[in-house]
């Protein structure tokens, strides 16, 4: 069923006056992605009608953008995105999520250098998790992951950190053993913090000796290497925050999480309450006061502004894997991790003769062939649409 309200209602309200007011300081992708959510499932874009075999219902299905940034245009993506780690799972073992955050000073950044920034997250926070495992002194093993880049809160404000969900143990050095962690505890956060506010303070000096840093606004008098050796000397001193959420309850509570976080938007459809058309009024959670519902009421204006915030540039992976969970490998290391604990591989599912509505309906349980009239029929396509001309919904005389 549609949201009474979608980001893309506001978009199509308010995004051209917001590329006039914004001209100078839209990205080409930032304009693209909203030009994408405008048009997803409108007659721009074609689509086809369906008619249902049993009381010769009609409807038009318009296609989707399939922009990773649309709310409407993730749940087969993701359905199929966690299918597939449904088969790495280990059964037997014990899955741990840690967080790693950045400063709020260097989030500001981050902004202005998402691809750089947002890269060496990744590549810091994957490094302190290897090696503080593989350190004999708490692990020793080789361990793999999958990580997960947010860069929002629940407000829309910037607030890049990236989500680790790791199984709790390894490969011995020596590839006999399986390694698992103290029940209950997986690695010490003091020592993940120190050790990434330590790689990452690294990395960052060397990008700007390598003049690979943009700054703009009020941060460009950082171009001068004194002034930006001053504005990091803070950040060296202070604890970074990283977070060891309560281990999850099995391996099939894994897949709840991360269908959670995977594939997800700044901001989803049902969080939206209402649009006047000059203000926008969304739920969201308060962290900072147990969690607490609340509502936030911004200026459309603002609203887009923070909403674009989020946008990631062209190519670039959010979702990554480390350890012998990486591509490259993961096949082979995920047997060895099998045979070392002695279970059996899932067996795989057939999709042969697959089209999307049949794997939407197995992945997510939700029909889309049912009839939503009768109920009892299927909707069948009859005719399809090329994208670019408008078009009304067929009528009760219309024949396939």
């Amino acid at each position: 069923m549609r949201p009474a309200l979608e980001v893309a209602d506001i978009l199509r309200h308010c995004g051209r006056q917001y590329r006039q007011t914004h001209a100078d300081g839209l990205s080409r992708v930032q304009r693209r992605v909203m030009s994408a959510i405008e048009l997803c499932r409108t007659a721009a874009l074609g689509g086809h009608v369906e008619q249902c075999d049993a009381c010769g219902h009609q409807r038009i299905a318009y296609d989707s953008c399939r922009n990773r940034h649309c709310p409407k245009c993730q749940s087969l993506a993701r359905a199929q995105w966690l299918e597939r780690r449904h088969a790495e799972l280990l059964p037997q073992v014990e899955y741990f999520h840690v967080v790693f955050t950045l400063p709020e000073s260097i989030a500001a950044l981050a902004y202005q250098n998402k691809r750089v920034l947002y890269d060496m997250l990744f590549r810091t926070s994957a490094g302190t998790l290897r090696t503080i495992a593989a350190d004999p002194k708490h692990l020793g093993a080789e361990i793999g992951f999958i990580t997960i880049l947010n860069t929002w809160g629940q407000n829309l404000l910037h607030h890049p950190h990236v989500h680790c969900v790791v199984p709790g143990g390894g490969i011995s050095p020596d590839g006999e053993r399986w390694i698992a962690c103290r029940p209950g505890f997986f690695l010490p956060v003091r020592v993940l913090s120190r050790l990434f506010r330590r790689l990452f303070l690294e990395q960052l000096r060397r990008a700007f000796d390598a003049g690979v840093l943009r700054f703009h606004g009020q941060l460009e008098p950082l171009h001068d290497a004194r002034a930006f050796a001053a504005w990091l000397a803070p950040t060296a001193r202070s604890e970074w925050v990283v977070y060891a959420k309560p281990p999850f309850g099995g391996a099939e509570h894994v897949l709840d999480y991360l269908g959670r976080y995977t594939h997800r938007v700044a901001i989803s459809n049902n969080r939206l309450l209402t649009f006047d058309g000059h203000t926008v009024q969304f739920r969201w959670k308060d962290y900072r006061h147990e969690s607490r519902q609340r509502t936030m009421t911004l200026t459309a204006d603002e609203f887009i502004r923070r909403f674009l915030l989020h946008v990631l540039p062209d190519g670039f992976k959010r979702i990554r894997s480390y350890g012998w969970l990486a591509n490259c490998h993961r096949a082979d290391k995920l047997a060895t991790c099998r045979q070392l604990l002695g279970v059996e591989a899932p067996a795989a599912k057939a999709e042969a003769g697959e089209d999307y509505r049949d794997r939407y309906q197995r992945l997510t349980g939700r029909s889309l062939r049912d009839c939503p009239v009768c109920g009892k029929g299927h909707m069948l396509r009859i005719e399809d649409m090329p994208g670019g001309l408008p078009r009304a919904p067929p009528g009760p005389d219309h024949a396939p």
